[in-house]
């Protein structure tokens, strides 16, 4: 079997435990946008947006640690596993005892002071996904997708079951968003179980040398995720501070975020086909560095997932007329004109992620952190431009600044230290092609279920039409 055949068959698994689970998840609209209002959802936007922060800080880089190290030639991965677990678990009591007994006053700070308890819930979330982020890893470097994806698909059917009992069956008012919080906590409870016989077979250990080496490796990709995280989340968190008064007339800021937050869950489609791609891709470069055409599959290896993603986007882009009901309430209706650029966004987001392999083989991690930080001050200086100007539109083309922003800048170092020969004019115009398509399709006059057929004819052609272009390089990607 062909590398490239390879590596979609493991990312298509992978895409079960990730994609599939988000997918399921993100049927939680339905139950959140009928039974909270968009003010009130604003607060789950706000909340998750400061654990995107948290998880990072918590694993602290040490999961792409753990493949660098354990995939080393003479590595006893063993050893590997135990010194990064170790690791990761003292960052986790130490940040979660903080956390824990600064509640109040967080609470405070996010405008919530009278839910402590929500702070101390969030932090056992984000204790748990660190606890156990070693463990998936190892799933993932030992090519055990089905297990990974089991795992990850029974703790979302957890969350959406319960999620629509509570809501739906059994909704307090008086309990309200915290039932979001709280079933979520549950769900992650249960993957203690899941690996509860790796943590009895696991023996904290700190190899001075290995631990002190798989540090400094992780540190500049710890402040990569940050950097990463901040362009991501900055939006979501400073939409309410720095927006006008009265942008939207007789609507407050909240609201605002919550229409944002809503609408965003489309755009993550994008970003769940990003990740579960990344799952088989991290170790696939790893482990394929050292062969003889490994930076020709690694180009080949961008450009189909380019192709696949603005095929992803187009589908998405011409069929909100139809996904928009999925927002139970009209009210978040009118933030759709946000998806297909936070789709772009996201695609372009992905791009970094490939071209990144460059820093991450030649142990220049610390190029990616500055990368990255760039990014993050683009996105800050983007939404400060933006948000007063053009509201939650504005942060969504600060994500698409700020992604091809960074995907540009990491092309351009690598091709001095890692050349790779990347298709940049044919990737490009894909890109370019599919977003004026989706505004070209969206604008055709058609209403109802012939609207529907017409867009998905065009979807279908268009597919057809790059199988043709693209087939001969996919009969070439056998050989490698």
């Amino acid at each position: 079997m062909s590398k490239i055949k390879r590596l979609a068959g493991e990312t298509a698994i992978y895409g079960l435990g990730s994609i599939l689970p988000r997918v399921i998840n993100f049927v939680l609209i339905l139950p959140h946008t009928s039974v909270f209002n968009p003010a009130e959802y604003g607060v789950i936007t706000d909340v998750y947006a400061w654990v995107a922060f948290l998880n990072v800080l918590y694993t602290f880089g040490m999961e792409t640690a753990f493949f660098r190290f354990a995939t080393k030639e003479g590595a006893e991965p063993a050893t590997v596993f135990n010194t990064a677990q170790t690791a990761v678990t003292i960052i986790t009591l130490a940040l979660s005892t903080f956390f824990i007994a600064f509640a109040g006053p967080l609470a405070a700070q996010m405008d919530i002071p009278e839910h402590r308890d929500y702070i101390v819930w969030l932090t056992a979330i984000v204790a748990i996904d660190a606890l156990v982020a070693i463990p998936f890893a190892r799933l993932r470097l030992e090519k055990k997708a089905a297990r990974f994806a089991l795992y990850r698909i029974i703790n979302v059917l957890i969350i959406v079951v319960l999620n629509f009992y509570f809501l739906k069956v059994a909704y307090d008012p008086e309990i309200g968003v915290a039932y979001v919080f709280l079933i979520n906590l549950l769900a992650n409870a249960l993957y203690i179980v899941f690996f509860l016989p790796v943590f009895i077979h696991w023996r904290p250990a700190l190899e001075k040398r290995l631990f002190y080496a798989m540090l400094v490796y992780a540190f500049p990709i710890m402040l990569t995720g940050l950097a990463g995280t901040t362009n991501e989340m900055f939006s979501r968190i400073t939409l309410r501070e720095w927006l006008p008064e009265n942008f939207y007339p007789g609507r407050s800021s909240a609201y605002a975020l919550g229409v944002f937050g809503a609408n965003y869950k489309f755009a993550v489609f994008m970003n769940l086909v990003i990740q579960a791609f990344r799952f088989a891709a991290e170790p696939f470069f790893f482990s394929n560095a050292r062969e003889k055409d490994s930076r020709r599959l690694f180009a080949m290896v961008n450009h189909y997932f380019i192709v696949t993603c603005c095929l992803l986007l187009l589908a998405i882009g011409v069929n909100l007329d139809v996904l928009r009901h999925f927002l139970r309430s009209e009210a978040y209706w009118e933030g759709l004109s946000i998806v297909p650029i936070l789709l772009t966004a996201y695609l372009f987001l992905g791009v970094y992620y490939n071209l990144s392999v460059w820093f991450k083989l030649t142990d220049r991690t610390y190029y990616g952190t500055i990368i990255s930080l760039g990014g993050a001050a683009v996105t800050i200086i983007a939404n400060y431009i933006l948000i007063p100007i053009a509201g939650y539109v504005g942060s969504s083309w600060a994500a698409l600044i700020c992604y091809f922003s960074i995907a540009a800048a990491c092309y351009l170092t690598g091709r001095r230290f890692y050349p790779i020969p990347y298709r940049v004019g044919t990737d490009l115009t894909y890109i370019v092609l599919t977003v004026l398509l989706v505004y070209g399709v969206n604008t055709l006059p058609f209403e109802g279920a012939s609207e529907f057929l017409a867009h998905n004819l065009v979807v279908l052609a268009v597919a057809g039409l790059v199988f043709l272009i693209e087939r001969k390089g996919l009969r070439a990607s056998v050989d490698l």
